[in-house]
């Protein structure tokens, strides 16, 4: 790390020879597998910019010329750069350095979301910034990925943007043919044929070879070769990409030679107005193990061997693996049943579903607001969809939930992996706002299986609705033990424990009531062995549908001195408010009482750490439970 340990900030990168920036293009790459192999992390999408992110900084003087990278999870390179190497042993983990840009980090860092699509609009409004305030000849640079493009908010911006003609808005199309998967639709065929035309120093050589081959030499060829270069560089991005837009391009540039994208980001500098800059990369570039992996080129990865990329170590079965198979066997039994996903058909668990049944698979790009009333016409058609999105991304297509599928009544699954806390990714791949936003939708039914066999019973269960949209929701990582019920009512709740004279109207003892959401169950039954040992009657419920509420928790409810819910979701509008509502509403006047996760954005940590600092692990909910039963008791025997 001779070169890149000494580097202190971006402007370090101005004094460094063309030989000394490609040896540190190789040490950033060797950096990049030592650290991203301890830690886990985006490997695959931070190896493909190394190159690209070095030119950036040698030629923008950030932090004056904001450079965004849309979803920033391939900022690694950018962190390296800009002062941040020594913290890298840290990275994803808890207190240490996200796994994207963050504004407390580093003035280098203007944006932190990890959604994607969003940098245009950024760089949009910045740049209007700029020109009001007497800052307009500062360069806005957006880092934007071909699977970006294909949202519909990059299309909204570009319109905008198009209109500034002397806005210096930059638009580097990050253009590797992958977004998680390879990328799909119209945009990725164009692209692709962009990417079969030659490069500037191609044309230029090809140019240089012909003069020389007519006998042009010397100025004259000094000349010809300049028209050449200008006709070049002015040519436009053709028509059927983005129509009439007018719009200055550059490309297709070799994304891992330096000096190519030296000379088109010092144009793309120079230029007034803004202009898109075509990098041609590869995802994993420099590392075998990531080229060779066919399903996503080490897009995320855990901890692995830094020299084979073999994971080391394996998980179990999975919520997603489960989600995987029922969904193929559905499939199979159902020719009504078709999936949906926003460019993310592996880390969903569709892949194997894509491959047995392509009919009836789409993949629509990193567009979940289109994916959701999409489906919404496949149900109008007559079919039963099924959308698989991460819960974080069902955010941004809550419109087109609520008023394109809700109040069609239309039968629509939706199945969102990562729900709640998910941990090391940080704040915006958190899942824990699908709760308080899916159940406001009217008529909508919302369910949480608490392990893998409650997953195939209410994955099924969702599948034979037709009157209106269904959600199941489960968080990341493997299955947890599963918990037999004892019973279940008519309205579909599992009892999983009570305590013998629980509801016997004991007066020396407290009747406490958990209803626990999804794989909360095992933490509930664990704290009501604890208070049985204290004395306290306890019963532990499984809602399985947390929307509607079923009238089985009201009457439980009413029979109890205190309830408890229990979830990971926001605790503002989640399951516990939709307990309250219900038993006002059956005027119950039990205490209610509610865990859950606080209502702030959750920093970057592991799911167990996170739940730990929140009070939602064994400990921590079992502090509450007994700090409200204290008090119950003091009330109870004044």
């Amino acid at each position: 790390m001779g070169i890149l340990s000494g580097l202190t900030s971006p402007a370090d990168l101005e004094s460094l020879d063309h030989q000394q920036l490609e040896d540190l293009a190789e040490e950033i790459r060797r950096f990049l597998v030592e650290k991203v192999s301890a830690t886990g992390g985006h490997l695959g999408p931070n190896l493909g910019v190394v190159e690209l992110t070095i030119a950036l900084h040698r030629v923008f003087q950030s932090p004056e010329d904001p450079i965004i990278f849309d979803t920033s999870h391939q900022s690694y390179v950018h962190k390296m750069l800009t002062g941040r190497l020594e913290q890298f042993d840290t990275l994803r983990q808890k207190d240490g350095l996200s796994g994207y840009t963050s504004r407390s980090e580093s003035e280098h860092d203007w944006t932190e979301s990890s959604h994607a699509s969003a940098a245009l609009s950024y760089a949009d409004g910045l740049a209007k910034a700029f020109e009001l305030t007497g800052r307009g000849e500062h360069n806005v640079v957006a880092v934007v990925g071909d699977g970006a493009l294909t949202g519909g908010m990059c299309w909204e911006a570009l319109n905008n943007i198009a209109s500034g003609k002397d806005r210096n808005v930059v638009i580097v199309v990050n253009d590797n043919g992958r977004s998680y998967s390879p990328t799909i639709g119209g945009l990725a065929a164009n692209l692709a044929d962009l990417r079969m035309q030659r490069s500037y120093d191609e044309i230029m050589e090809h140019g240089k070879n012909t003069l020389k081959s007519m006998g042009w030499v010397g100025e004259r060829t000094f000349g010809a070769l300049q028209a050449v270069k200008e006709g070049v560089k002015s040519q436009f991005l053709p028509t059927e990409m983005f129509p009439e837009l007018g719009m200055k391009y550059i490309g297709p540039v070799k994304g891992h030679d330096l000096q190519a994208l030296n000379q088109a980001m010092t144009y793309a500098h120079d230029y007034q107005g803004p202009i898109i800059v075509h990098v041609v990369t590869e995802k994993g570039h420099g590392f075998a193990p990531a080229v060779n992996d066919v399903a996503d080129q080490m897009h995320a990865t855990g901890i692995m061997d830094p020299i084979t990329g073999v994971p080391v170590s394996q998980s179990g079965p999975s919520w997603t693996g489960v989600f995987s198979e029922e969904i193929s066997a559905a499939a199979a039994r159902r020719d009504d049943i078709v999936a949906i996903t926003a460019a993310m058909a592996g880390p969903t668990g569709l892949a194997a579903y894509a491959k047995d049944y392509p009919d009836r698979f789409f993949d629509v790009g990193i567009a979940e607001q289109h994916a959701v009333t999409s489906a919404a016409g496949l149900a109008l058609g007559g079919l039963h969809p099924v959308v698989a999105v991460y819960s974080t991304f069902l955010n941004r297509a809550f419109d087109q939930l609520l008023l394109d599928v809700g109040l069609l009544e239309l039968p629509v699954t939706f199945v969102l992996d990562r729900a709640g806390v998910t941990g090391s990714d940080g704040a915006s791949h958190n899942g824990v706002w699908d709760l308080a936003l899916t159940s406001i939708v009217p008529g909508i039914r919302v369910a949480a299986p608490r392990d893998g066999a409650q997953m195939r019973e209410l994955f099924n269960e969702a599948l034979e609705v037709n009157d209106g949209p269904t959600v199941l929701r489960y968080p990341k990582g493997s299955l947890p033990v599963e918990h037999e019920a004892l019973l279940r009512t008519q309205d579909g709740v599992d009892l999983l424990r009570y305590s013998e004279d629980a509801v016997d109207n004991d007066q020396e003892r407290i009747d406490v009531l958990f209803i626990a959401v999804g794989p909360f169950a095992g933490i509930a039954l664990e704290v009501a062995e604890e208070l049985e040992a204290e004395g306290v009657n306890v019963t532990v419920v499984d809602p399985r549908w947390i929307a509607p509420v079923a009238q089985s928790i009201v009457a439980l409810a009413d029979d109890h001195d205190l309830v408890i819910t229990l979830e990971d979701g926001i605790i503002r509008g989640g399951v516990g408010s939709l307990i309250s509502e219900a038993l006002s509403a059956a005027e119950v006047d039990t205490p209610l009482r509610h865990l859950a996760f606080p209502d702030v954005f959750p920093l970057h940590a592991s799911r167990n750490e996170l739940l730990a600092e929140v009070g939602l692990d064994v400990e921590g909910v079992s502090t509450s439970v007994n700090g409200w039963l204290e008090t119950l008791f003091n009330d109870s025997s004044q």
